[in-house]
């Protein structure tokens, strides 16, 4: 039983160290960093909250990814969709929606979940449907929901 744990280990590790790294790599942390910054993403976000420090962390979420250059959508559904001038004591939502969209977020809203509300969409806040969210989901290489 011994042997057998050495094999699988030494297979471990010679996969290990026969896989190759990319050019210009050190085993240092800032140059992993670096890597990691140079590979954009596209993220979809999938909010269905409106429970401010949720939300908050969402838009917030939403706001670093797009500073960092990845391209990011987020769309809005059920209670979510009441989160444009939502404002609380520790986290104001409503200004971590409106730097996203200053920065050239998108947001999307769910039409059926404003209409359900009497809301109507708005310039930071489109009404939207579900295709658009399905379309969110298939254009993303990932998808986060809060």
């Amino acid at each position: 039983m011994n042997h057998l744990k050495i094999l699988i280990l030494t297979g471990i590790f010679l996969l290990a160290a026969c896989t190759p790294k990319p050019a210009g790599n050190t085993d240092s942390p800032e140059s992993n960093i670096e890597l990691s910054k140079s590979n954009t993403m596209k993220i979809g976000i999938i909010l269905e909250t409106k429970e401010p420090e949720k939300a908050w962390n969402a838009f917030r979420f939403a706001v670093t990814a797009k500073k960092q250059g990845h391209e990011v959508k987020l769309f809005l559904m059920g209670e979510a969709v009441e989160c444009e001038g939502l404002v609380h004591e520790k986290f104001n939502v409503d200004e971590q929606l409106q730097s996203f969209a200053k920065i050239g977020g998108e947001i999307l809203a769910c039409g059926t979940c404003l209409r359900s509300r009497q809301l109507d969409g708005t310039e930071s806040c489109p009404i939207s449907t579900m295709v658009d969210c399905v379309e969110v989901v298939e254009w993303a290489d990932k998808v986060v929901t809060f």
